[in-house]
Formats: C-alpha cells, structure tokens, sequence
C-alpha cells in the first residue's frame, strides 16, 4: 500500500535520475512529497521511511510527450480524423462492464484545474468532480475505454476499483501508447507487453492472505521517486488507480495500491505485502526508465 502523501511547495527544479541519467525528473507543478509509512508485511517499522526523511518528488520520464506517450492528433482541428477506438483500443469495457485489455492504449491527461466525471454520455450532473494535478504533482489521467461522439467513456481512479464514468472530449488531451502490464498471482510475475509482444518479466512480491493485491484492470497514474532509493519503496513508486479490497486506510492514506522497489529483496516471489506489488531496484528502474504514465496494468489470478 501507498501512504498518504503530503502537499509541500518547494521551487521547482530538474533532478537527474536513473540509469546513466537516462530519466529526468522535472517537478512541473513545484509539490513535493512525503512519505508517512511503509506497504510492506506488517510489522516492518524499522524499515518505513522516517517522517524526517527528504521528501520524494514526482518523476516523469522524457522518452514520452508529457509521460502519457504519443500525442492523438485534436479531432477538433480541421482536417484531423479522430483517434480511432474500435478493437486496437489497449482497454475496453463490455455491456457488462468488465473490461479487456489489449494491444494499444488511449490516455486522457486533464487539461484544467478540475474535470466532472458523469455517470453516463450526455448526462448533465456529475458524479465525481476530481482536481487537477494530484497532491504529487503528477497530471490527473484517465485510462479512455470507449468514444460516443463528444464524450470518453474512461476508468476512473477512485475507489470502488474499475469505477467508469464519461468525460467531455474537449476538457483532456488524448496521448496513445503500445504498453501494457499482466500481474499474476499465482505465479508472482509482471509481464511487460510492448506492441503485444512481451518484453520483460521478472518475480514480484504481492499481498498477504489477509491483505491480498486485489484483481482486475488499473493503470498507473503518478510515478514518484522516494528520497531514500535503499529504502522500503525502492529508488521509485508508481500509484495505480487501485485499492485494497480489505484496508479502507493506510497510514494516513486511502489504501492506494502501488508498484515499487524494495529494501527486502528475498520477499519479491512471495506474498509479503499490504497489497502492492514489489519488484527488485534493479527491475523498477528499468521499467521507470522505459514506460509512460497511463499504462494498463491487469492483476490475474
């Protein structure tokens, strides 16, 4: 589990991290961030980041446009077809609602300070009405499902898990990318697919029995950069648009699940968590290094 993270300004400046400097961190909206307590097996005091701690700063990776990927052409402008979202969409959402994951995604980034969220297209109260970027710094993002003419069916990042609603087309910036993660639980393995090739897996650490890492479709919302690279999160964190079935708080937090880094290498390929999903440093990095934001990420049994 992700803790709650805390709003502090700070002057926004460049951070080079990674590889060699191959990621560079910008803090685009000058928030940082603080770390309250730790998402691993319970217990592990000693190894959550002190209070004191630096606080980590958002990360965002300058292999993508604006980290969600490769600009949509504006189906507004004259001359530019819309993006099209028939069966090369990465997720969809059947009559039913569950939703299928596939080959290339679309990501809604927030264009303003706040976006109301619908229950259906057309309809004219909200259901939601969510901020602009968040508490990170990060911009808000939804994983887009479905078009019917000027409104975007898209997963939304609250809770219960694979909540839907419908958004105006012209309040977000559509960016697209070939991406998409496969967590499963029996075997303890994420799978990195790229253009439905699959291109990395590696063991990870998962929930408890009593603390399971739920199931179904997500995607990663923020990427933040602890500020203790050896500690409980690893060099970097990314929060999913997930959260755990069974804690509705966790240190201070709201019981967001994640994928992150570990001081406690010999509990990735086990269930050692609160519900996030460990990786090794070394692994972490690298998909932080190679990712956008807005990526699909199924856990499977």
């Amino acid at each position: 589990m992700l803790p709650a993270i805390i709003r502090r300004p700070r002057t926004p400046h460049p951070v080079q991290v990674g590889r060699s400097g191959r990621l560079t961190a910008i803090l685009g909206l000058a928030l940082a961030v603080q770390l309250t307590a730790g998402c691993g097996s319970g217990g592990a005091a000693s190894s959550a980041p002190s209070p004191s701690s630096p606080a980590p700063t958002s990360a965002a990776t300058t292999s993508h446009s604006a980290t969600t990927g490769q600009p949509v052409p504006d189906p507004s402008q004259a001359g530019q077809a819309q993006p099209s979202l028939g069966s090369k969409v990465g997720a969809k959402s059947s009559a039913g609602g569950r939703i299928t994951v596939g080959d290339l995604s679309l990501v809604a980034r927030v264009n303003g300070s706040a976006i109301k969220v619908y229950p259906s297209a057309g309809a004219t109260t909200p259901r939601w009405t969510l901020g602009n970027p968040l508490p990170s710094g990060s911009p808000l993002l939804f994983l887009v499902l479905d078009r019917s003419g000027d409104w975007l069916h898209v997963l939304v990042p609250v809770r219960p898990n694979e909540s839907q609603g419908w958004v105006h087309a012209a309040d977000v910036t559509l960016f697209q990318h070939d991406y998409r993660i496969v967590v499963s639980v029996g075997r303890h393995t994420l799978t990195l697919y790229q253009a439905g090739h699959a291109v990395m897996q590696v063991p990870v650490g998962l929930g408890t029995g009593s603390t399971p890492t739920p199931g179904g479709v997500f995607y990663t919302k923020e990427l933040l950069k602890p500020p203790n690279p050896a500690g409980a999160y690893g060099p970097y964190a990314y929060g999913l648009s997930g959260y755990s079935d069974v804690l509705e708080n966790f240190g201070g937090g709201d019981g967001e699940i994640g994928i992150h880094g570990t001081n406690d290498p010999a509990g990735v390929g086990h269930d050692v968590s609160h519900g996030c999903i460990r990786l090794t440093n070394e692994n972490i990095t690298k998909l932080a290094g190679m990712l956008p934001l807005g990526v699909p990420v199924q856990i499977v049994a």
